[in-house]
């Protein structure tokens, strides 16, 4: 059974076996007398049992494990024996020989003591190979062409990358073995007033040490591989911060500009207004808008850095958690505002207002479209809505969506028929905000005039607010349709709208279920042929009958019985009988028989 012994290295505590202790004792004392004389010798020591610390706590699984012999053997190979290094000042400018175990391992740091804000361009330019001068470059550019993105990138980068403070961590920067070797060289140059990083790689050493190993083919075929699969990991790292980065910026900018007109209310901050039904202050909706969108694409963000950067500091499980804690608030929170903007919208009332139409019915109506140049100019039929003033300078809601359909009446009168619709939460309160719609027209002589267009009071809200207009005009009456209601009548015709929009710009005659154009060009009557491909007449008098449908031509009288269809001709009276079809013609007579 072996004692152990507790120790604290480098303000590191660590459980230690006593053997191994011994070990380390001696290691660190041999350690010492190798830099008794050396310039910055505290520093050299103080950046050796940090190294060591950090070694130990590489190997440490648990808080309550011990370090054995084999654990400080292992440290010790790695930095070095002491008496492989007894240099003086005169000689130190030859290379030493290290340790045939250590290992170069770079990792990303920022690197301050060549900085001009955060160090990060000079710690990339270590972690890539090339000149700190370039990544500045680069970084420009990218800030320039992504409109400040990338800006968000660099403070991310300051935030999440470590700085190089030890020696070690210096040395690791720059991709050198962490050995007594360099962490003497490291120091000494400081002392010398050398601040530039150390670039100093034994090349030729690891050369040689390269050309001594042999590989098989199929361990080079490995590393290709590994290298491509490292360089599209890399690529998926570099999508996934460009994405995530520049979500986040959008959020941004949408949260402050949101949040900021909500205290001073411009004139666009209307909008967002009259269609918040449920009461909630936009700054706070574009807050939890932001919180639910942008903490996932924080964290995909902090993914690719992952990906990129192999030593990023781990934002620590407390931050993890909040930021888990509020996502999840603002989701609940956004599902809740959705639930209750969506309940408002969720039935519809109509009101109904009927007006009979005194005119002379002998003489042709005009019905036509009347705009409003102070709200709108467009005579457009459009379901937007417009934040405008009236004549009292009160804030309205104006909206085009206007809708005309003309049915036939057996009635010797006209009628008018508006509809007006609203969406609520309730049907009381749908109906009390279709009540509120102000809608108008005009009769003059013979001169309907319609207003293509609604308002309602700026409070109501939009709900979706629309007028249906229907005129129910007597048969055999004349209306004369404006240009301008083209895009206000429907496309197709039916019992319900017996006109289409189509027919603008022409007279109709008013049928039964059905209207015909008057003033229509023979072009026109050809297109409407080949539209609807539907023909049917019908005369019965005292003479005769005349019927002309999609079946064909039927004649008929006293005397004769004519039949013209697909199948051909017949004819039949009291003398003869004429047939024309597939089999040719064939004509008989009463003789004949």
């Amino acid at each position: 059974m072996n004692k152990t012994v507790n120790i604290n290295l480098a303000g590191t505590f660590f459980h230690i076996d006593e053997d191994a202790y011994q070990k380390l004792q001696r290691y660190l004392d041999a350690i010492k007398r190798s830099f008794t004389d050396s310039q910055g010798r505290s520093e050299i020591l103080a950046d050796i049992e940090a190294r060591i610390a950090e070694l130990f706590t590489e190997r440490v699984k648990h808080d309550k494990q011990v370090i054995s012999t084999k654990e400080v053997e292992e440290v010790i190979a790695i930095m070095g024996q002491p008496e492989d290094y007894l240099v003086d000042d005169e000689i130190f400018e030859d290379e030493p020989t290290t340790s045939p175990r250590s290992k170069s391992i770079k990792k990303l740091y920022r690197d301050t003591s060549n900085s001009y804000i955060g160090g990060v361009a000079s710690g990339l330019g270590h972690y890539l190979g090339l000149d700190a001068i370039w990544i500045r470059l680069i970084w420009v550019l990218l800030a320039l062409g992504s409109m400040g993105t990338f800006v968000l990138i660099y403070i991310l980068f300051w935030i999440l990358v470590p700085e190089a403070l030890t020696t070690a961590e210096k040395l690791t920067m720059t991709g050198e073995p962490v050995n007594i070797s360099n962490i003497e060289k490291k120091i000494k140059k400081g002392f010398e007033g050398v601040s530039d990083t150390v670039k100093n790689v034994d090349y030729e050493k690891y050369g040689s040490k390269v050309k001594s190993t042999s590989k098989s083919f199929f361990d080079t075929i490995g590393d290709i591989i590994m290298f491509f699969l490292k360089l599209f990991a890399k690529f998926i790292g570099v999508l996934l911060v460009l994405f995530s980065a520049l979500s986040i910026f959008a959020l941004l900018i949408s949260v402050l500009s949101l949040g900021s007109s909500s205290f001073f209310h411009p004139w666009w901050m209307d909008y967002p207004d009259a269609v918040n039904t449920t009461g909630l202050p936009i700054w706070l909706g574009s807050l939890l808008v932001f919180f639910t969108v942008g903490i996932p694409c924080f964290f995909v963000l902090y993914l690719g850095l992952k990906i990129l950067i192999n030593n990023l500091k781990s934002i620590g499980k407390p931050a993890k958690f909040t930021l888990l804690g509020i996502w999840l608030i603002s989701l609940i929170g956004l599902i809740t505002i959705g639930i209750k903007q969506a309940s408002d919208h969720a039935l519809d009332s109509v009101v109904t207002q009927k007006d009979t139409l005194l005119y002379n019915t002998k003489d042709t109506l005009q019905i036509s479209m009347v705009k409003n140049n102070k709200f709108n100019r467009n005579l457009r039929r459009s379901s937007d809505f417009k934040i405008v003033y009236n004549d009292n300078d009160q804030k309205v809601i104006f909206s085009r969506d206007v809708a005309l359909y003309i049915r036939s009446t057996k009635d010797s009168v006209a009628m008018i028929q508006i509809e007006k619709e609203s969406k609520g939460k309730n049907y009381l309160e749908a109906k009390d905000r279709a009540e509120k719609i102000v809608y108008n027209y005009t009769l003059k002589n013979n001169q309907l005039l319609l207003d293509s267009y609604l308002l309602t009071d700026y409070k109501n809200k939009y709900r979706e607010q629309k007028v249906d207009i229907i005129l129910y005009l007597p048969e055999g009456t004349y209306v004369d349709l404006n240009r301008n209601l083209r895009s206000f009548l429907p496309a197709y015709n039916s019992v319900d709208n017996i006109i289409t929009y189509k027919n603008s710009n022409h007279i109709m005659k008013i049928l039964n279920d059905d209207a015909t154009c008057v003033d229509c060009t023979e072009a026109e009557d050809d297109e409407d042929f080949n539209n609807n491909n539907i023909i049917d007449v019908n005369i019965n008098d005292e003479n005769g009958s005349l019927k002309i449908n999609s079946e064909g031509v039927s004649i008929k009288n006293d005397n004769v019985d004519i039949q013209i269809g697909h199948t051909g001709v017949k004819a039949n009276s009291s003398e003869v009988k004429v047939d024309i079809g597939e089999n040719g013609i064939n004509i008989t007579s009463d003789e004949d028989n």
